[in-house]
């Protein structure tokens, strides 16, 4: 007899407990992330091309450390330990955003949040896969990154609430950031268990770079498809400077990342439901989609309202793919290389994030912001073209 409906359906309470660390990470991480667009090209006199390299190497760095934290949480069966190191570096980098009186400490700030974000993100993507039964792993990535990008909404409103009540004092309001991300690393510590048997297995495993050849080729179809989705969409950041440059205030700008957080974050569970249902191809036409359309909006919007409908479409994408492309890299990689799957999955992803938010910043100083976005929208069209043909094929 089938278990009932609902007993398939629960997921594990470890999933809900990641969920709610990403929820105070990312309203921490948001706080100052919604503003430091603006901290770096206002405060510190900082350059469009600065900008992009300090977003890109951040996320580029985090990449990089996810390849060696995946493969050590597969050598050692432990996966956190990592990810509590990880949550732990990102808290501590809080406090020196607003002591930065330069864009070199934002930029060893920036990085060493990232290399925190870089060292629980495989472990923890490669922790949901072993706690959840297969075909529960599209709702409970869907889940996280849904409480994740909660975190995300209510990082920026606590930031334009804060900036409206210390009257416009960035650095007051970023020293308020590391309560939230304290809280996060309190709920890891005390709620998530490793499942028994993993935990058990505390010996050494072989795992090594030499045998990623049994992978497959499905698996690199996979980071082949992240890759190309990130060199269409660059950082986040590009949006708050858009913002702001249609004449939306510092106080108010943070409302920019809270919307698209915002769509995001009600998209993600009924996407990653969607996914355990079959529709995996068409979440992913629907993403491609909305991307372009977030752009065209955005390179040619002449009012804050235009640029918030972009906004919400950019959302859209990321609630329609992020989720799915985690639950594509869990099926497709063997569990005793599950960490070092994500790894490489986020290393390509985020040398391809460094490129595309470096090319974005040379193209907004040299051309506008017009020009960015439509180089958006006409790489995410050929990578859409290339899909469809090769899923006719």
């Amino acid at each position: 007899m089938s278990a009932p409906v609902i007993e398939r359906g629960k997921l594990p309470q470890a999933v809900w407990a990641l969920g709610f660390v990403s929820l105070f990470m990312d309203f921490s991480s948001e706080l100052v992330h919604s503003l430091l667009p603006i901290f770096m090209t206002g405060v510190l006199g900082a350059s469009m091309v600065a900008v992009g390299l300090v977003e890109g190497f951040a996320e580029a760095a985090a990449a990089v450390l996810k390849v060696f934290s995946g493969v050590l949480s597969d050598r050692t069966g432990r996966r956190k330990p990592l990810v509590v190191l990880g949550y732990g570096l990102a808290a501590l980098s809080k406090p020196l955003f607003p002591l930065a009186s330069s864009i070199g400490l934002v930029f060893g700030a920036r990085v060493m949040d990232r290399i925190g974000k870089g060292i629980r993100g495989a472990p923890r993507d490669a922790l949901i896969a072993d706690v959840t039964p297969a075909p529960l792993r599209g709702a409970a990535y869907g889940l996280r990154q849904a409480l994740d990008s909660l975190g995300a909404v209510l990082g920026p409103l606590a930031a334009v609430g804060l900036m409206l009540l210390l009257a416009s004092d960035i650095r007051a309001v970023l020293w308020l950031a590391g309560v939230p991300a304290l809280v996060a690393v309190g709920i890891l510590v005390l709620a998530v268990r490793e499942p028994q048997a993993h935990a058990a297995s505390s010996a050494p495993r072989s795992v090594s770079f030499a045998g990623l050849g049994s992978l497959g080729a499905r698996y690199w179809a996979i980071v082949a498809l992240g890759a190309v989705l990130t060199l269409a969409r660059f950082s986040e950041a590009f949006l708050v400077l858009r913002a702001q440059d249609l004449g939306l205030s510092a106080a108010w700008a943070p409302l920019v990342m809270a919307t698209m957080a915002a769509t995001y974050a009600l998209l993600s569970y009924p996407a990653g439901l969607a996914a355990d249902r079959g529709h995996r191809r068409a979440l992913l036409v629907w993403g491609f989609a909305a991307l372009i359309a977030a752009d065209l909006i955005l390179a040619g919007a002449a009012s804050i309202g235009a640029l918030f409908a972009g906004v919400l479409l950019w959302g859209a994408h990321m609630g329609l793919t992020q989720g799915l492309l985690s639950a594509l890299v869990a099926d497709a990689c063997p569990d005793r290389l599950r960490g070092t799957a994500f790894g490489l999955f986020h290393l390509v992803s985020g040398a391809a994030l460094l490129a595309a938010s470096v090319i974005a910043g040379a193209l907004w100083q040299s051309f506008g912001p017009a020009y960015t976005f439509a180089a958006g929208a006409a790489f995410t069209a050929a990578a859409l073209a290339g899909l469809l043909l090769a899923a006719r094929r």
